[in-house]
C-alpha cells in the first residue's frame, strides 16, 4: 500500500481543528515534499522523522514521498505533526497495518534519535479527540495534561519505538489516568486583612467579586490600589471542573499546560503592552491577556498610561465575553470573559487632592490626562472609587482589615442568591432582565432620572448602575433595590461626578 491517512489536530484555538496527514510513495528520485501550507518548522520535520525513522531501526522508503496535510488551507505551524508523519510513512511503506491507524489520532515532536518531545496545544486537542471518540498518541511529557478531561482515551510514549510497538500489539503502553479533581485545593493567596483603612475601596472590591463587576479605583499612588487588586482571586470561588479545564486550555496554547489550577487567574500586563499582547493575534493567532485572564481577573495598573488604542479594544470583549480575531486565512475565537480592575493616578504628576499640596498640575493637564480614556470605555467600568491617602497613624496603628475569608463567605452567599433567581450573575443581566430583576420603586426611579441628567450617564452607564444596585441588594439579602442601594451605586460612579 503506498498511502496512508493518519488523524492529527492543528494549534490554531480552543476548537483544535483536525488535520489529515495523507503520505502517498511513488516511482521517481527519492525525496520528501510537504504541502498544506506548512510554516518552517513543520517543513523542517521532514529532516526530523527521516532521522528518527533511520536511527530508531526503520526502513526509510527510498521513493518519491508527498505528504499532504488536509485542509490545505488551513495554516499548520510546530512540531506536533512529526509523529503522524512518521507513522504515515512507516504504514505507506508496509511496515505498519493500516487498521493501527483508525479512531487514532496522534501529536508530537521528534528528536532525531526518534524519542519524542513534547507540543503545545494538547489540551484544547484532546478535548476534541475525546468528543470525537477517538484515543489520542502523545509524548510522555503530555500524557497528564491530554489526561484531563473526562472520557478521554490516552496513550504516553517516550519514543517512537512504544508507540510503533503498541500499534503493533507487540507490547502496550499504559493508558493515562484522569486527574481527580478533588485533590486540587485553592493554594491561599495575599490576604484583604493586608490592608488597612480604604473602607469604601474594600466595599467597591467585595461588590465587585460579588456581580463580577467591572472596578476602576482613583488614587494617588501608594495609596493600595495595587494591593487591593491583587486580593480579588481570594475572594473569587474557586473554579469549577469545566471552568478550569477552559483556563488550563487556553495556558497549553501558549505553552503553560503543566499545572492544573483551580484558582481564578490573575493577569497584570504591562502599560507598554501592545494590543496583539493585549487582546491576541500575530500571523498565527494565539490568545492574548484577556483571553488568559478568562474566568478570572484583568488588572491594569497605570491605566491612562497604556495606549488608547489599546485600551479601545477591550471595548467588545467587556460586553461579548469573546474575542474574534481575523486572518486572511483564517478566524479564530478566544473566550474572554475576564472581570476588569484598573487603577490610575488622578493627576499626571498623581498627587492632585491627595492634601499634601505636591500637585502642580493645571487643570487642562488634568483634563488631558483623564482624556486619554474614552467615554465608551468608562461607560464599559461599572464601578469608579476614590483610593485617597492614609495618614500614618492609620498605617501605624490602625486594625487590620477582614480577612479574604470573611468577605469571601459573603462574596458566595450574594453569588448563591444570583444563581438561583436567574441562573448566572447579575454582571450578564441584559435590559429586559434587569427590568424584571431590578425594578425600582417611583421615587427610586426618579432620583436615578435626575441623577442620568445631573451626571450625563448614558444609556449603558444607566445599566451599569442597576446591576450595582441590585448586587448590593443581594448582599443584603434584600428581595427589592432600596434606595440607600441605589444612592450607593451611584456613589460609585466618582468620574461621571467629576468635571473635566
Amino acid at each position: 500500500m503506498s498511502l496512508a491517512r493518519v488523524r492529527t489536530r492543528a494549534q490554531v484555538g480552543l476548537d483544535a481543528p483536525p488535520v489529515i496527514v495523507e503520505v502517498h510513495l511513488s516511482a521517481g528520485l527519492p525525496g520528501l515534499a510537504i504541502v498544506g501550507l506548512p510554516e518552517a518548522a513543520v517543513r523542517e520535520s521532514k529532516d526530523r522523522v527521516r532521522s528518527a525513522l533511520i536511527n530508531s531501526g526503520f526502513e526509510f522508503p527510498q521513493r518519491r514521498i508527498t505528504i499532504n496535510l488536509a485542509p490545505a488551507d488551513l495554516p499548520k505551524d510546530g512540531g506536533r505533526f512529526d509523529l503522524p508523519i512518521a507513522l504515515g510513512i512507516l504504514a505507506a511503506n508496509g511496515q505498519l497495518p493500516l487498521s493501527a491507524l483508525e479512531r487514532r489520532e496522534f501529536l508530537g515532536e521528534l528528536a532525531l534519535s526518534g524519542e519524542l518531545c513534547p507540543v503545545k496545544g494538547v489540551l484544547p486537542a484532546s478535548i476534541a479527540i475525546r468528543d470525537a471518540g477517538h484515543a489520542l498518541f502523545v509524548p510522555l511529557r503530555n500524557a497528564a495534561e491530554a489526561a484531563r478531561p473526562q472520557g478521554a482515551e490516552v496513550y504516553g510514549g517516550d519514543h517512537l519505538l512504544a508507540v510503533f510497538a503498541h500499534l503493533n500489539d507487540q507490547h502496550r503502553l499504559s493508558r493515562e489516568n484522569p486527574p481527580d479533581f478533588s485533590r486540587y485545593c485553592v493554594p491561599a493567596g495575599p490576604d484583604l486583612s493586608d490592608v488597612k483603612g480604604q473602607h469604601q475601596a474594600r466595599r467597591a472590591l467585595e461588590i465587585a467579586a460579588a456581580g463580577a463587576h467591572s472596578l476602576l479605583m482613583l488614587g494617588p499612588p501608594g495609596t493600595g490600589k495595587t494591593l487591593l487588586a491583587a486580593r480579588m482571586p481570594g475572594l473569587l470561588p474557586a473554579l469549577g471542573e469545566q471552568e478550569a479545564l477552559e483556563v488550563a486550555a487556553i495556558r497549553s496554547l501558549v505553552g503553560h499546560g503543566d499545572a492544573l489550577d483551580m484558582q481564578p487567574p490573575f493577569r497584570s500586563p504591562h502599560h507598554t503592552a501592545s494590543a496583539v499582547a493585549l487582546v491576541g493575534g500575530g500571523s498565527y493567532p494565539r490568545p492574548g491577556e484577556i483571553t488568559l485572564a478568562h474566568h478570572g481577573v484583568l488588572f491594569l495598573d497605570e491605566l491612562p498610561e497604556f495606549d488608547r488604542k489599546v485600551l479601545e479594544v477591550l471595548r467588545e470583549p467587556l460586553e461579548s465575553g469573546q474575542v474574534l480575531i481575523s486572518r486572511a486565512a483564517n478566524q479564530v475565537r478566544f473566550p474572554a470573559r475576564f472581570q476588569l480592575i484598573a487603577a490610575m493616578n488622578p493627576c499626571p504628576c498623581g498627587y492632585l487632592g491627595d492634601g499634601t499640596a505636591r500637585c502642580r498640575c493645571t487643570p487642562d493637564q488634568v483634563a488631558r490626562y483623564r482624556s486619554r480614556l474614552s467615554g465608551p470605555l468608562l461607560d464599559r467600568i461599572d464601578l469608579h472609587v476614590e483610593v485617597p491617602s492614609l495618614s500614618a497613624d492609620v498605617l501605624h496603628r490602625g486594625a487590620p482589615g477582614e480577612s479574604s475569608a470573611c468577605v469571601k463567605a459573603r462574596v458566595l452567599l450574594a453569588r448563591e442568591r444570583q444563581q438561583s433567581r436567574q441562573g448566572y450573575l447579575n454582571q450578564s443581566l441584559n435590559p429586559s432582565q434587569i427590568g424584571e430583576h431590578a425594578a425600582l420603586s417611583s421615587n427610586d426611579a426618579d432620583t436615578l432620572e435626575q441623577a442620568m441628567r445631573r451626571m450625563r450617564l448614558s444609556a449603558r452607564a444607566y445599566h451599569r448602575v442597576l446591576r450595582v444596585a441590585r448586587t448590593i441588594a443581594d448582599m443584603e439579602a434584600s428581595e427589592s433595590i432600596a434606595s440607600a442601594h441605589l444612592h450607593e451605586a451611584l456613589a460609585y460612579r466618582v468620574l461621571d461626578r467629576m468635571p473635566g
